[in-house]
């Protein structure tokens, strides 16, 4: 390594110690190099808060696709709450993801920039104020020995040439004894030639080996100088050691969620979800539901054919007497259906239907009198069904508004016993039994 120092033209760097004139530069650079690692270690934080960002984001989009999907899907019972589980598991672990993004940002990625503000001042002309100490500091510690060690060369210089040229007047003055055409004069003159060298050798080593005893005495000071410096050189990166030491730390903390204890409770809720799965209960369920378990209007004998049917139709009439119209709420849709194929309100009088033209309320034997049509009894225990029966699922929420209808939930199933009719109702029949109308167009069929 060949370094030059400033004041000392000429002046080869010999080793790569710092000793040497000019290695402290190094020294120097250090401290230009904290600037840019902070800022390094910034960036890094910076890049990792995304990523964290990120996966917040993809674990909610997941949970939320895949809970969709398992809701309205075949699964059912205590394994569905499992595998829901699961969902719910990626969106708590996606907001402790969005709380390191957070911490590494607000907390982390702050605290570095303010400490490198704190420790490196900028300068008008460029470069930092440390730097310039630094660089000043072993500038004139330096010098002094420099300029001394810059004379020992020369003197060194000196001295070799003198005695190279001692040697090459020798030389000559050998080769002149043999010579028989050199006169007296001229062998003279060889010789004061070599006298005159053996003289320069003397002065130039007396010169070069003062200039190195000078060099020798200024050395220790030299060293102390240069040491001063350095320590304190030292202790300011010892600072930004310390610090990022004490920053990465809080960095692992933010980052191990292991040691958090909503991170554990999160796992704990789910292994305890998952164990309560259980198929004995989810088959009873569906035997209870979809299977032998269900209830069942079995054939009866009926008196007369038209009663259902009379029963139904006084309901429809004691409801156009009670309001014209009732407008429904809380109708919430769910799924991907559109809404502008969700109904705004539904009118009890528009469910209501035409009277048979030989009813009248005079009639004797009218089996159903005005206490049962006001809701004291359910007109659809004995009705017959007209056509096929299908499993529908409904569409959205439905609560009832009148005796005789059924309440459901968005996604229930129930099994519709006949066909619409010109009011847009329908009469069908609950899992659990009951028997009652609802809007057809809140129903789609299964497929």
């Amino acid at each position: 390594m060949s370094v030059t120092y400033d004041d000392s033209v000429g002046v080869e760097v010999s080793s790569d110690s710092f000793w040497e004139v000019g290695n402290y530069k190094r020294t120097v650079k250090r401290i230009d190099d904290g600037h840019r690692l902070c800022s390094d270690l910034m960036n890094c934080l910076h890049e990792r808060a995304r990523i964290e960002k990120a996966y917040a984001q993809q674990l909610t989009e997941w949970a939320r696709r895949w809970r969709q999907l398992v809701e309205k899907g075949p699964q059912y019972g205590t394994v569905e709450k499992a595998w829901v589980a699961v969902m719910s598991e990626a969106e708590r672990v996606s907001e402790l993801h969005l709380e390191v993004k957070a911490s590494l940002m607000n907390e982390d990625f702050e605290k570095i920039k303010n400490w490198q503000k704190e420790a490196f001042h900028k300068q008008m002309m460029g470069g930092f104020k440390e730097t310039k100490e630094a660089e000043d500091g072993f500038r004139k510690a330096q010098k002094p020995w420099a300029k001394k060690l810059k004379e020992v060369e020369a003197a060194k210089k000196a001295h070799h040439a003198a005695c190279k040229e001692e040697k090459l007047a020798i030389s000559r003055e050998a080769n002149s004894k043999a010579d028989p055409s050199l006169n007296p004069e001229q062998l003279k003159k060889l010789q004061d030639k070599v006298e005159k060298c053996k003289q320069d050798v003397l002065r130039t080593k007396e010169k070069y080996e003062k200039s190195l005893k000078e060099l020798d005495q200024g050395t220790p000071q030299y060293m102390e100088n240069m040491e001063l410096v350095f320590e304190q050189c030292q202790q300011f990166e010892e600072k930004r050691l310390r610090f990022f030491r004490e920053v990465l730390l809080e960095v692992q903390k933010h980052l191990d969620l292991s040691n958090v204890a909503s991170y554990k409770t999160i796992y704990r809720d789910l292994e305890q979800s998952i164990r309560a799965a259980d198929a004995v209960e989810d088959l009873r369920w569906f035997r209870a539901n979809h299977g032998p378990g269900m209830a069942m209007n079995w054939p009866q004998f009926e008196d007369e054919e038209w009663s259902a049917d009379l029963n139904r139709t006084l309901s429809r009439r004691d409801k156009k007497k009670a309001t014209d119209g009732v407008t429904l709420t809380g109708i919430n849709q769910t799924g991907d259906q559109s809404l502008q194929n969700k109904p705004s309100s539904v009118s009890s009088y528009e469910k209501t239907q035409s009277y048979p033209t030989d009813w009248s309320d005079d009639e004797s034997n009218n089996p159903f009198s005005s206490t049962d049509a006001n809701g004291d009894s359910n007109p659809f225990d004995e009705d017959t069904t007209s056509g096929i029966e299908v499993r529908v699922r409904a569409l959205y929420d439905y609560e009832s508004q009148e005796h005789d209808e059924l309440s459901f939930k968005a996604g229930d199933e129930l099994t519709k016993m006949e066909d619409e009719d010109e009011q847009g109702w329908c009469k069908g029949r609950l899992d659990n039994g009951q028997v009652g109308l609802y809007p057809a167009n809140y129903v789609e069929a299964i497929q």
